[in-house]
């Protein structure tokens, strides 16, 4: 569903997915309290909005019942944060059973539908199927708390903290608890208005997510499986057991029940022939390889080893090898690059070239698969959605592989990928940067390095990576940085070297990249890209990821890369959403705001997810602990803050920002790496 004028869908019994002339379409959400139920749908295109409660002071029931009909009549879907666990097992419990409430009055309607969706929370938390699954829903969903993989322990997110990561005007939390009686007009009222923000977010979300959306509906419409609400793990497994199950000639369920589980692995079974060092710490490092024995069904933080080279430590552990160089500023200057290199899909291609599979998988027809994908991959254009698709395949078989729940699952298949991955990035890494004179290693990390050379082995370089390539079967992918800012393995800034655009994509990319560096010469336009790791990103960022203090970030960026002092950048950035922190707490934590006015202390009880800027004049946001009385300040020391959990346009002035809060930060970040001490215009290195 990309672009301005997305294609619209129907849904069709058995769950195929085809494009449609316009018809509506609901983003939407429920709310459920012991004695009242309000429903809030908004046009998923345009602004109509359609709401219900059912309350003894007001009873829509029969609207909401002949509603949710003519939904499933008409075709049109429901499009929702959760939807597939919680708000469609109340549709279709309304509409397989609402007929026998139509006479009720408002109050015991409202509470038959509470206990169910108490029912429906409980079967969620004990990790119960849904009473009613996917396949067997009257109305097609879009679930786009799954289709983001929010559901993952890694990624999870409420809709609450979604909303604070992107900006949203609103992060209020339901100001009722579901328990209380409704009793008045106005509690209806604040119920109404705090779904009607919940859908208008869940509207933004989808909007943000078309591209995705646009990617399923391709996916379903081609190979016939409702994957609208699929995470991308879950279309990697789809689809690879669709192709496979098709190569094996048996049943997609069939395939789907297999695994191979393992006992104890030895390592030194499993690591290539071609593996071989030649100095004493690598040779170390592989003998480490080989004594491991490692228990497959308890592999997290089985394996932790550090070996040092040339003064740059390297740690290896089960997930991937990590290694930085101190921090500092580095520039290709005074003779010498830096050089990356990077491998073309290093873990799909080491078990391609290889030939490996899980054991329960015949080899040939699983890895003659698998190279498919990769092949077919190189003759699809980028901006073509198989493109992608066919990518998200290759990269996520090997987490699939170390995962109960995947028919992919062998983990003796997963380490063979991560032991040989390592343990060949590092052959990379000891042939160049001892063949080299003069090579300063900078940085290896999972699936390439960095290194800095004289220029004059340029070619020695690249001589020495065909080299390995040949040994490995592998292949590399190779640029040049004009300089790298490393805080340390998982955060740094790298900026690359200067290339030449036609004007015309060279304005096309200025809009879409501003922080690039951008020059006109000779009537010739150039443009250098940069990449910003860790604590240092601050664009394009995940939705569930922490963005708080993006003002931090930007202003370290624009210091190294374009020469802009923090006092000076933080004058220029007049987005108050740069300078807000979220927080979140869960279990037996809570927030407090404590303030001091006229020598009185007030205490406010705060929401579980809290967006707050460190202002001049404010308070403290504390967590306190319920069992054992701990408390944690949010920003410590002299640091107070503004809660800031529903926007307020105002005069930059009145925010009364505390601009120092957030120049030491920028400046403890500088200093770390140049080792510099602040001054009120701190010199450029």
């Amino acid at each position: 569903m990309g672009g301005s004028n997305p294609p619209l869908f129907t849904y069709i019994r058995g769950n195929s997915l085809t494009e449609h002339m316009y018809m509506k379409h609901w983003v939407m959400d429920y709310e459920t309290l012991t004695n009242c139920f309000a429903a809030v749908f908004i046009d998923y295109k345009e602004e109509e909005q359609r709401t219900f409660v059912v309350h003894k002071s007001k009873n829509d029931f029969y609207a909401l019942w002949n509603f949710l009909h003519e939904c499933k009549e008409n075709k049109e879907w429901h499009i929702s944060f959760n939807g597939l666990a919680f708000d469609s097992q109340i549709t279709e419990y309304i509409l397989q059973k609402g007929e026998r409430m139509l006479e009720l009055p408002g109050d015991e309607i409202a509470k038959f539908i509470y206990r169910k969706a108490q029912n429906v929370i409980e079967r969620s938390n004990n990790n119960e199927f849904s009473e009613y699954p996917e396949w067997k829903l009257s109305i097609g969903q879009i679930d786009l708390y799954k289709l983001n993989h929010w559901d993952n322990a890694a990624k999870r997110s409420s809709l609450k903290w979604i909303e604070y990561s992107m900006d949203w005007y609103n992060v209020q939390e339901m100001p009722i608890h579901h328990t209380a009686v409704i009793e008045t007009q106005d509690e209806i009222d604040s119920i109404i208005s705090y779904c009607i923000n919940d859908v208008l977010a869940t509207k933004k979300i989808y909007n943000i997510s078309k591209s995705q959306i646009a990617l399923r509906k391709t996916l379903t419409d081609e190979y016939n499986v409702n994957l609208y609400s699929a995470s991308e793990p879950r279309i990697s497994k789809e689809l690879f057991a669709l192709f496979l199950s098709d190569a094996l000639d048996i049943k997609k369920a069939e395939l789907k029940s297999l695994r191979t589980k393992r006992g104890m692995i030895s390592v030194k079974d499993i690591i290539l022939d071609y593996v071989k060092f030649d100095r004493k710490e690598f040779q170390n490092l592989l003998e480490k390889f080989k004594s491991l024995i490692i228990d497959a069904s308890n592999t997290k933080g089985a394996f932790k080893y550090t070996m040092t080279h040339k003064g740059v430590k390297t740690d290896f552990g089960f997930g991937g090898v990590h290694g930085a160089t101190k921090a500092g500023v580095y520039k290709s200057q005074d003779g010498m690059i830096i050089m990356t290199s990077d491998v073309t899909s290093f873990y799909p291609n080491l078990a391609i070239r290889n030939k490996w599979s899980p054991a329960h998988l015949p080899k040939k027809i699983f890895c003659d698969q698998y190279e498919w994908f990769f092949e077919e991959r190189k003759k699809i254009p980028k901006k073509d959605p198989k493109n992608y698709v066919f990518k998200i395949i290759l990269n996520s078989t090997y987490g699939l592989s170390n995962d109960e729940n995947s028919f992919l699952y062998d983990p003796e298949f997963t380490m063979r990928i991560t032991m040989n991955g390592q343990l060949s990035l590092m052959m990379l890494y000891e042939m160049l940067s001892t063949g080299i004179p003069g090579s300063i290693p900078l940085m290896q990390n999972t699936d390439g390095l960095e290194m800095m050379i004289p220029e004059t082995y340029k070619d020695k370089y690249l001589e020495i990576c065909a080299e390995w390539e040949k040994i490995t079967q592998l292949q590399l992918e190779h640029d040049q940085y004009d300089k790298m800012i490393i805080g340390d393995v998982n955060n740094y800034i790298a900026v690359l070297s200067e290339k030449e655009l036609d004007k015309s994509k060279w304005e096309e990319l200025k809009s879409e990249k501003p922080h690039y560096i951008f020059k006109e010469r000779d009537g010739k336009y150039y443009y250098q890209a940069t990449k910003c790791k860790g604590r240092f990103e601050f664009t394009d960022l995940a939705l569930h990821k922490n963005k708080s203090f993006l003002v931090i970030p930007k202003g370290i960026y624009n210091y190294f890369v374009h020469d802009v002092v923090p006092e000076q950048y933080i004058k220029t950035n007049k987005n108050i959403f740069d300078f807000c922190g979220g927080a979140k707490i869960k279990g037996d934590w809570y927030f407090m705001e404590t303030c001091f006015r006229n020598n009185q202390r007030y205490d406010t009880m705060l929401q579980h997810i809290v967006r707050y800027y460190v202002s001049n004049r404010g308070c403290k946001i504390i967590k306190y602990n319920k069992t054992d009385k701990r408390e944690i300040q949010l920003e410590a020391g002299k640091w107070m803050q503004t809660v800031f959990n529903v926007y307020e346009e105002k005069p930059w002035a009145d925010f009364n920002i505390n601009e120092d809060y957030y120049l030491q930060k920028m400046y403890k970040e500088i200093e770390h790496i140049t080792k510099a001490k602040q001054k009120s215009q701190l010199s450029l290195f």
